[in-house]
């Protein structure tokens, strides 16, 4: 039994000590105890010092008939009966040429202490009151203080501070109770306060970070941010935020894993499909007709082509693509083959105009097939965006600055959408063309970047868009 009762102390010593509410709480009531103690101190000297008033003030009233003359005539008794109201052992009456002595007493008792109230301060009240607190009880006090009995310079009162020490206790108990009691009240509703405007909701946002940490992928653990206004509202809303880019970013990952699993399924039997194509555009190739012999390279290349990017998309749906085998080679020829591949399939009543600036002896050090899949995704991208204007058109411009290749593709069409700038290079996100899947610039960036380059957007609006393809020369080691 004690075992279970010490356990169930531990627990709650530990949620108390461990958890935030619990260590508010404590802080709280740690903060408003010494509020309260700094209270306290002057407290107890102020009301040591009037309780020593007290005493002055009665023992002036019992000795001021004595005084006049007309208390001579007093019987003995009454003058001892008025003396002992004073609850003195003895009053001093301190005059110019004498001191007058007023015995209640006959005893003789030693003095224990002096306290002079005649230019007592805060602190010296304080030091008195927590003396009498700590060590008073059977003393016997001398109490000095001014007095207002006619030409009398002041007044000493002897007595015993027994009545005083016991008045005193029971004040401090008084006011050490209610203190504690206020301290509670005020930690209580202080702590309530913050624990309904700050703890209990970042209770809420930290059980949302861990049920959503615990499956991501499950749209209802992202948090619904409250209308608050402050900074816990600005924390949930920004939360939520984080966590549904997450969900979508994690999203976008499973779409890509279900691409390269349908891509691996059907690659064997596209490859076959494919080669026997090529098979088919060999026996072309041997014919003697000039037309189709004037096709049959360009179909023998697409089929290549074509081979070569269903292989290539399994690799990346594995994000597996393989290094580039660079060589120097012409990059005129490359951008006209992407060309007339991107082109292809354009409707004949508005024609697009290719507009190929690309110096015919300018080399590239890259590998021909992934540089063909940059041009050609670029061009595609351009051919659509120029897609139903009257005079659509396309410019391809490169030069070479240093070691350094650089490709410009430009069209006349409407520019990209800002609300999709941000996202232009993120799969199935930057697509601004309905059925786009967004893959064509997030493939070639990583082509381009596998070289040690990489694309950029330079400049889109109302009259066109231009990007820019960075490849850089190899090492020379």
């Amino acid at each position: 039994m004690p075992g279970s009762i010490r356990a169930k102390l531990n627990n709650v010593w530990r949620l108390v000590a461990e958890s935030l509410s619990g260590r508010l709480l404590l802080l709280t009531l740690f903060y408003v105890l010494i509020t309260e103690a700094v209270i306290f101190a002057p407290t107890i000297g102020r009301y040591h010092h009037a309780l020593l008033q007290s005493h002055i003030e009665s023992a002036e009233i019992a000795v001021l008939p004595l005084t006049e003359a007309a208390g001579e005539k007093l019987s003995t008794g009454l003058r001892e009966q008025l003396l002992a109201r004073a609850d003195a052992n003895a009053v001093v009456l301190r005059r110019p040429e004498e001191h007058e002595l007023f015995l209640v007493t006959q005893e003789q008792r030693r003095i224990n202490f002096t306290i002079d109230l005649r230019n007592s301060n805060i602190f010296e009240e304080i030091y008195y009151g927590f003396d009498c607190l700590l060590k008073g009880g059977a003393r016997t006090l001398r109490v000095m203080a001014r007095t207002k009995i006619r030409d009398a310079e002041g007044i000493d009162v002897i007595l015993g501070e027994r009545s005083i020490h016991s008045a005193l206790v029971d004040y401090a108990w008084r006011t050490a109770l209610l203190a504690l009691f206020l301290s509670a009240v005020t930690a209580v509703l202080v702590f309530l306060s913050l624990y309904l405007f700050l703890v209990r909701p970042m209770a809420r946002i930290t059980r949302a970070m861990v049920s959503f940490g615990e499956n991501p992928e499950d749209a209802s653990r992202i948090i619904a941010p409250s209308a608050r206004h402050d900074e816990i509202g600005t924390a949930e809303r920004e939360l939520a935020s984080m966590q549904r880019e997450l969900y979508g970013s994690l999203q976008q990952r499973g779409r890509l894993a279900a691409l390269g699993m349908a891509v691996a399924k059907i690659q064997h039997d596209l490859r076959n499909i494919l080669s026997s194509a090529q098979l088919a555009s060999d026996r072309l190739a041997a014919s003697e007709d000039p037309a189709v012999k004037r096709l049959a390279p360009r179909l023998v290349s697409a089929i290549d082509h074509a081979v070569a990017l269903a292989t290539n998309t399994l690799r990346y749906g594995r994000a597996d693509e393989h290094a580039p085998e660079r060589r120097r080679v012409g990059l005129k020829g490359i951008v006209e083959d992407a060309g007339e591949a991107a082109l292809a399939e354009r409707a004949g009543e508005n024609p697009v105009s290719l507009v190929d600036e690309v110096p015919a002896d300018l080399l590239i050090d890259a590998d021909p097939e992934q540089l063909f899949r940059i041009a050609l995704n670029l061009l595609r991208n351009a051919e659509q965006a120029v897609d139903g204007r009257a005079a659509g058109e396309i410019r391809v411009s490169a030069s070479r600055n240093g070691r350094r290749v650089l490709i410009h593709v430009s069209d006349n069409g409407p520019g990209i959408p800002e609300k999709a700038r941000d996202r232009l290079f993120q799969p199935f996100a930057g697509t601004v063309r309905s059925g786009g899947s967004g893959l064509g610039l997030v493939i070639s960036r990583e082509l381009a970047r596998a070289h040690g380059g990489d694309i950029s957007l330079i400049h889109t609006g109302p009259n066109g868009t231009t990007f820019r393809v960075e490849i850089p020369d190899r090492d020379a080691g």
